[in-house]
């Protein structure tokens, strides 16, 4: 299994979280809904199957380090939803319960370079919701584990794009 492509940083824990009911909403999307983690983890190996059946392993294995750092982010998530007071269950709002996760929301493109141009709308999508739940969250060890996962996004998307840059050259 290819190594996380993350940050060198270590993650914040969620030590010492408490419940929290406002923190919890603003960071429930990024978990599970169709521009949270779960969907990127899917969408990576998806899009990771193709390029390898096209004789681009090298491509393949970097979008797989990609999904592994996203799994990362996701067990984060789940526990510092589960520190806030709900359980994380995998829907955009955990503390309802409902709006259940489906893989519809992954982007199925049939060509590698629209699969390519799909992964870094994701981490742009990403990227602004992280800096929108920045912008509003309050509780400041939240904003650290939100902070750390956005640079991880950041990177990807640099990533994403000198693969485009090269896939296009």
């Amino acid at each position: 299994m290819p190594k996380p492509l993350t940050l060198p940083q270590p993650f914040p824990t969620t030590d010492d979280l408490s419940e929290d009911a406002y923190s919890l909403r603003l960071i429930s999307p990024a978990y599970a809904s169709s521009t949270g983690e779960l969907n990127a983890v899917l969408q990576y190996i998806y899009h990771s199957f193709f390029f390898k059946r096209c004789g681009y392993a090298d491509v393949a294995e970097k979008l797989v380090s990609i999904a592994v750092a996203e799994m990362l982010h996701l067990n984060l998530l789940g526990q510092t939803v589960l520190a806030l007071g709900a359980p994380p269950v995998f829907c955009r709002c955990p503390y309802n319960g409902f709006d259940f996760y489906s893989a519809k929301y992954v982007a199925y493109s049939r060509t590698l370079k629209f699969m390519l141009e799909d992964d870094i709308i994701g981490e742009r999508q990403a990227i602004c919701m992280y800096n929108h739940m920045l912008v509003k969250l309050k509780n400041t060890q939240v904003k650290e584990i939100v902070s750390r996962i956005c640079g991880d996004e950041e990177l990807h998307l640099k990533t994403l794009q000198s693969i485009l840059d090269d896939f296009k050259g």
